[in-house]
């Protein structure tokens, strides 16, 4: 491989650090010309939306399912899962060295076709696509259910508990799927900072709620409901799928790790 003399390197706008790049980088990594205006308060504002996010939403009732023991066991480990993603995510953003680049990555596909080839490359993209769909999919539902109990809530504070109640979902997620269809047709929809800033606040705001009615139920009956085992079932077979649910509710809370690098390509640092 050929050395780049201090003269070059220079011109080319490479470290003296870099001692064994090659003469040509790649052209679809190594141009730097897209506009990446975030700044500090908007990558707080990113990271708060993803780590607070509409998952904790679901966390309260996957706790009831999972008992005392497996439910704070399942958050630690997903957490450590996710802490561990964020910092190898984080080392791939430059290419080839983590700190100075001087190649960005502005896509996953980009990071592992750098790091790990092609082949891998392919794989990633398929693996993306399926994680996209399976996140979409959990927001259509989890849209749809908090509408549902909103509205049922309505009904009991209005006719009472012991009111016939019940309400279907399936409205609310085909008006939750109109909604984002029209969402996406926003140009440079990405680029709003002040949605990330009302995305964050919104997430405090829900996370306060559901913090502050805990609190209001154990401090009005005086006693912390929940059991070792969690919720108990008529049947194995629906305690398992409870539980199943549980965990991927868990693990729907902990997303941070897929927005690092969107978080870094805004970045201007």
């Amino acid at each position: 491989m050929l050395e780049i003399s201090s003269r070059t390197r220079s011109t080319m706008g490479v470290t003296k650090s870099d001692h064994h790049l090659p003469l040509l980088l790649p052209v679809a990594h190594s141009d730097d010309s897209a506009k990446r205006t975030g700044t500090i308060w908007t990558a707080v504002a990113h990271i708060i939306t993803g780590v607070i996010g509409s998952g904790v939403l679901s966390l309260a009732w996957s706790m009831a399912q999972l008992g005392w023991i497996a439910g704070p066991f399942s958050m630690l480990f997903f957490a450590a899962i996710t802490l561990a993603s964020t910092f190898l995510v984080c080392d791939s953003y430059r290419f080839p060295d983590p700190d100075t680049g001087p190649i960005r990555n502005r896509s996953y596909p980009d990071a592992v076709r750098l790091n790990l080839g092609d082949r891998s490359a392919q794989i990633c993209g398929v693996f993306m696509q399926l994680n996209f769909y399976g996140t979409g999919i959990a927001y259509v539902i989890t849209s749809a259910t908090c509408l549902r109990a909103i509205q049922r809530s309505n009904c009991y504070h209005k006719y009472g508990h012991d009111a016939p109640c019940e309400y279907g979902d399936t409205f609310f997620m085909l008006l939750f799927g109109v909604l984002q269809i029209f969402m996406s047709q926003i140009p440079d929809f990405h680029s709003m900072d002040w949605l990330s800033v009302v995305a964050a606040v919104m997430s405090f705001t829900y996370a306060g709620i559901g913090l502050g009615l805990g609190a209001a139920k154990v401090i009005g009956s005086g006693v912390i409901e929940g059991s070792i085992y969690g919720v108990s079932t008529s049947t194995g077979t629906e305690k398992m799928w409870l539980v199943s649910q549980a965990i991927g509710d868990v693990a729907f809370a902990y997303p941070f790790a897929t927005l690092v690098l969107n978080i870094q390509v805004k970045a201007m640092f």
